[in-house]
C-alpha cells in the first residue's frame, strides 16, 4: 500500500477524530486528501507528532486522537513509546507509516529496512496494544482500537502540493476546533 492510500483509509474511517500528522509529505498528503480544521499539520519538530498527539488526547479524553507519524520520526524520539505505554488512554492511536526511509528528505533508508521492528519495540516499551498491518483493510480495522499500529507502506511520495496555510492559520483553526463545546 502506498502512504497516501494509508492516509485515505485513515481519513475515511477515523470519524470525528483529531488527526495529527508529522512533518513533510505525510502532512502534505493528509492536507491533499482531506483538509479540515481538526487536522494538525506538523511543519517542524521532527519526532514530536506522537508526543503532541498524546498531550492532546490526555486533555480531551472524550475524543479520539489519531497520530500519523513516520518510522524516521519515531526512531528519532524512541522515548515517546515508553511515555505512550504508561500514559496513553484508550482515545489515543499512533499510526507509524513505515516506508523504511526518510521519505521527506530524499528517501535515505531508516533502520526498519534492516529489520528494526517498531511494533516489537513498542511492546518492549510497555505498550499493551501494538501490531503491524500491511493491507488497507487491516489498517481500517486497526482504527477502531488504540495503542500503536505500524502500517507498512511503500517508499515514495505522492505528487501533492505544499500546504498553503500559514502556521498561524493551522494552529488557530485547530485550537478553535479542539476547544470543548460549552453548553449554555
Amino acid at each position: 500500500m502506498k502512504r497516501i492510500e494509508a492516509v485515505k483509509v485513515v481519513v475515511e474511517n477515523a470519524k470525528d477524530a483529531f488527526l495529527v500528522s508529522n512533518i513533510g509529505f505525510p502532512s502534505r498528503e493528509l492536507y491533499f486528501v482531506r483538509d479540515r480544521p481538526q487536522n494538525f499539520y506538523m511543519l517542524g519538530s521532527m519526532g514530536l507528532a506522537s508526543s503532541i498527539g498524546l498531550g492532546l488526547s490526555l486533555s480531551r479524553r472524550d475524543r479520539k486522537v489519531v497520530v500519523l507519524d513516520g518510522d524516521g520520526s519515531v526512531l528519532m524520539n524512541l522515548g515517546t513509546l515508553t511515555t505512550i505505554a504508561h500514559h496513553a488512554q484508550d482515545n489515543y492511536l499512533l499510526i507509524i507509516l513505515d516506508n523504511c526511509c526518510y521519505g521527506s528528505t530524499g528517501s535515505q533508508p531508516t533502520c526498519t529496512h534492516l529489520g528494526t521492528d517498531l511494533a516489537a519495540m513498542a511492546v518492549a516499551a510497555g505498550v499493551r496494544s501494538a501490531k503491524t498491518v500491511y493491507l488497507p483493510d487491516e489498517l481500517k480495522a486497526a482504527l477502531q482500537g488504540h495503542g500503536v499500529v505500524v502500517a507498512r507502506v511503500e517508499p515514495g511520495n505522492a505528487d501533492v502540493p505544499i500546504i498553503d496555510l500559514l502556521p498561524e492559520e493551522i494552529i488557530g483553526r485547530f485550537m478553535r476546533s479542539f476547544a470543548p463545546e460549552r453548553s449554555s
